[in-house]
């Protein structure tokens, strides 16, 4: 039975953690911070409980961002198990099956998000929309399972926390994040060292990549939408690689009057979903980018989200205006 959203849920879960012996952990692909931070927390939280689990990343996500090459993927696969039919998968931070195409067969699966728009696809559904991150569900998961925080749970967890709460700057960031926050602080979590690690050290290629993205802003609508896009020769002639788009998003929400900023990037390898893919922004809580993004095949958070497209930029902007208006209406 499909269990929903509740105490019950979270407590559906436990006992399957407890219960079950073998297990695969996968989460979303384009890995960001909260679904690597929370994959690395849940694989030590189940070590700890001496359970056979791996962590399935796609040999074609490698290589990852810069900011996380740090991880310690112990038990890391790049195929799929081949015996996943022995094994319960555990997805993390993954709002539906579309966006980690494995194939689940007939093993019991354990859905962990905190995206509102989860098709809640799992077995048991434990879909916690006020939490701050997915980290802060394992976190919460941890604790119930009366696992040790150790420091590279701790770790793992305060990377998935930082960068999904923007630095603690965004709406999600709520009291239990800032709790969770000094838990992991007292474990021996360095701040600063992951700040370093997450934010500076900037290749300088990134430098020059986030240069031409500033040079094409466009504002349009009175600046509520606020948009940039990168080539395919951007990347080239920089020698940027895709991953370094990264945070550009945050300068173009930044612009004084915006509703929502959007960033198109054309791929350097035409994707199976798309040639360009798009990130979405929004400020203050009047427009639900989530749904822009899912009239488009894809997803995410009220305030964070992303397609995969076709469209070409001038038909991309009339479409990003034309949605901000049907939830607007016009100014």
């Amino acid at each position: 039975m499909t269990v929903g959203t509740s105490a019950t849920a979270r407590d559906e879960v436990i006992d399957a953690l407890r219960a079950g012996d073998r297990f695969v952990l996968v989460t979303h692909e384009n890995p960001d911070g909260d679904a690597l931070g929370s994959l690395v927390a849940m694989q030590g939280v189940l070590r700890a409980l001496g359970k056979d689990s791996v962590m399935f990343i796609d040999r074609d996500e490698f290589p990852l961002p810069y900011e996380y090459a740090f991880f310690q993927f112990d038990g890391l696969v790049r195929e799929f198990p081949a015996d996943v039919t022995d094994r319960t998968i555990v997805f993390l931070d993954c709002g539906n099956l579309d966006r980690n195409a494995v194939d689940v067969g007939g093993s019991p699966v354990v859905n962990l998000d905190h995206h509102h728009d989860n098709t809640r696809f799992g077995t048991i559904n434990h879909v916690v929309v006020h939490a701050s991150s997915t980290a802060e569900i394992v976190w919460d998961l941890m604790r119930g399972l009366g696992v040790e925080l150790t420091p590279a749970i701790a770790e793992a967890l305060y990377v998935g926390l930082v960068t999904d709460t923007g630095r603690f700057m965004y709406e999600n960031t709520g009291p239990a994040a800032h709790i969770m926050a000094a838990d992991l602080i007292e474990a021996g979590v360095d701040v600063h060292a992951i700040y370093r690690r997450l934010y500076e050290g900037i290749p300088e290629s990134k430098l020059a990549l986030l240069t031409r993205a500033l040079t094409r802003v466009q504002r349009f609508d009175g600046g509520r939408l606020t948009f940039s896009r990168l080539t395919r020769e951007d990347f080239a002639e920089t020698g940027a690689e895709e991953s370094y788009t990264e945070g550009i998003i945050d300068h173009l929400r930044a612009v004084a009057g915006t509703k929502v900023a959007a960033l198109g990037r054309e791929l350097t390898c035409h994707d199976k979903r798309g040639a360009s893919k798009v990130s979405l922004r929004a400020t203050d809580g009047t427009v639900d980018v989530s749904v822009i993004a899912r009239a488009q095949g894809g997803g995410g958070h009220r305030q964070a989200a992303g397609f995969a497209t076709e469209m070409q930029p001038s038909e991309l902007v009339a479409f990003l205006r034309a949605s901000i208006d049907a939830q607007l209406g016009r100014a």
